[in-house]
């Protein structure tokens, strides 16, 4: 017979340096109560020198905790020092989802399933499209590539201040991605019926360049993976030029839904309910 105790104070966590802005404890805190299972998930900081040592104690069973997430700057770092990583960290070299399986520590990433589950949720039939601009080479660009690759957008232009960095996610996630310099923005936007702000423009309301939407296709998607706030600058220029838009809030609460079902044994919904939360403690922070 199963020891009951596995049922029960199961604990997981989010770390990273800084932490405590994180609204993660408060999604997963929603499931626990929902769900009725007794267990925790808390924010723990943690520096990049002490990363390795709080890894080895969620590996040899030390820390209590039976998986987490990751967040900047530790996920590349999670990455090398899991013992299996799936096929999509391998590829994004970066982990975001820990979970402890047969003595082993798992990783995988789960931002790119988040992204693609958001725009189905708000806009189903977004992948009908088989080109996308994707607006910023940085880090985070990375998942939301290998995501919309891998749903069979044939066509992937990533435009970028610095055309190096664009070259080298090119280069990374292959020929169905080109790199080109953001003076070519315009020339590569004609046609696609997906674009993708990766870029930190428009965060926490920042200022951002006036954008014209109109060589898109008809009735292209206009996405942001900034959720802070909800209807970013761009998102706002998007939608006066009359295009349909994705916030980026789906992103964070979809992404979080295959790690709770890993290390508590139950898969969530994300709903209006749990939404209407995260957007009510934005409003008060």
């Amino acid at each position: 017979m199963a020891d009951s105790r596995e049922t029960f104070l199961v604990n997981a966590f989010i770390t990273g340096w800084p932490v405590k802005h994180s609204r993660s404890p408060l999604i997963h805190g929603h499931w626990l109560k929902q769900f009725g299972i007794d267990g925790s998930y808390r924010a723990q900081a943690v520096t990049e020198a002490d990363f390795p040592a709080f890894i080895q104690a969620l590996k040899d069973g030390s820390s209590g905790f039976r998986g987490g997430n990751v967040t900047i700057p530790h996920k590349e770092l999670a990455f090398r020092l899991a013992d299996r990583p799936d096929e999509l960290a391998e590829e994004l070299g970066a982990s975001n989802t820990l979970w402890m399986e047969d003595g082993l520590l798992h990783a995988t990433n789960t931002d790119g399933h988040g992204f693609t589950a958001n725009l189905d949720d708000r806009h189903p039939g977004w992948d009908r499209s088989g080109r996308a601009v994707i607006f910023g080479a940085g880090g985070a660009s990375r998942a939301v590539i290998q995501a919309i690759r891998d749903r069979g957008i044939s066509e992937i232009h990533v435009v970028n201040r610095t055309l190096a960095r664009a070259v080298e996610l090119a280069d990374r996630f292959g020929p169905k991605v080109h790199a080109h310099p953001v003076e070519a923005l315009a020339e590569v936007m004609s046609g696609a019926g997906l674009f993708i702000n990766t870029t930190s423009l428009g965060m926490e309301g920042g200022e951002v360049p006036e954008i014209d939407f109109s060589p898109l296709a008809s009735g292209a998607v206009v996405t942001d993976i900034i959720y802070v706030p909800l209807k970013t600058p761009l998102l706002a220029q998007a939608e006066a030029q009359g295009f349909p838009i994705v916030d980026g809030l789906g992103m964070l609460l979809h992404q979080a839904v295959p790690g709770f079902e890993k290390w508590f044994g139950r898969r969530p919904v994300v709903d209006n309910v749990l939404r209407d939360l995260v957007i009510s403690d934005m409003e008060k922070h």
